[in-house]
């Protein structure tokens, strides 16, 4: 069995060290977990005012502070941790970005994909694909908050063999994603943790709920809308390895890629 699971919190804006602090003091209720998953721009908060704000509370994926805070608790506890951290590339561009630690360091990173609203004027959109790493125990994928929304992220990361997808998340439209997890891992028979935040910037109220769902579609634990919560549960992946629905229907092998041409069709007036 596996032990996985989600920090649920409220990262501050524009200041790395509360947040820290916040987490330090649930760390205990996460330390025997062999994965476990944060929020969305953990390290800096959400709701900037202007790109420069963004650079402003901005670090390397590998070496920043928050990253290697992170990495200090997989080395103490022996476990693997994925978080979203607002990344200063070595463009100089910010993106929105999820990084996957474990005890021997950095190990890979995903950036969004999907930007949501004004995120559009901060962040410059993923450009590293949909990355697969193989952990031994697990082969994981990454997505974040609005990536939710488009089913092709899933299957394209279960199509590369993800077992799990780590989906740290800000989620600000209340009732919908959480809804749409149990149903992305069922159609995909994956595993799926979404950490999402808390709290309120300016006009923001982010809506809790984290959610870790199994390949059944089945919700194993969720957070309440509001505070801060850690949850732990024991998953065994090889569920996610069994890809049949009935004797004689695979949700993979039964697929017919021949008539989905339309999905890579780009429509007209497509990245507003």
């Amino acid at each position: 069995m596996t032990k996985i699971g989600y920090v649920q919190l409220a990262p501050v804006l524009g200041d790395s060290s509360p947040t820290i602090g916040i987490i330090d003091g649930l760390a205990d209720e996460f330390q025997e977990a062999d994965l476990v998953v944060l929020p969305e721009l953990c390290n800096s908060g959400y709701n900037f005012t202007s790109i420069d704000q963004a650079r402003a509370t901005a670090e390397d994926a590998q070496n920043g502070p928050f990253v290697q805070y992170l990495h200090s608790l997989c080395i103490k506890h022996n476990q693997h941790i994925v978080a979203g951290i607002n990344e200063l590339a070595e463009d100089g561009k910010p993106y929105n970005t999820a990084v996957l630690l474990g005890p021997n360091g950095h190990i890979g990173k995903y950036r969004k994909l999907h930007l949501f609203l004004n995120e559009k004027d901060i962040f410059a959109p993923g450009n590293l694909g949909l990355p697969v790493f193989d952990l031994g125990f697990c082969k994981l994928g990454m997505l974040i908050c609005f990536d939710w929304i488009f089913p092709e992220t899933w299957r394209a990361l279960t199509l590369k063999g993800a077992d799990i997808v780590c989906h740290p998340a800000n989620l600000v439209i209340p009732g919908l994603c959480q809804r749409a997890i149990p149903v992305h891992a069922l159609m995909n028979r994956i595993f799926i943790v979404t950490a999402n935040r808390v709290g309120q910037e300016g006009d923001l109220t982010f809506t809790g709920l984290s959610t870790m769902a199994n390949p059944k579609g089945e919700v194993l634990c969720q957070a309440p809308e509001t505070g801060n919560h850690v949850a732990v549960v024991d998953v065994d992946i090889a569920l996610a390895h069994d890809k049949m629905i009935t004797p004689r229907n695979h949700v993979i092998a039964d697929r017919r890629p021949e008539e989905y041409t339309e999905l890579t069709r780009t429509v007209p007036g497509e990245h507003p």
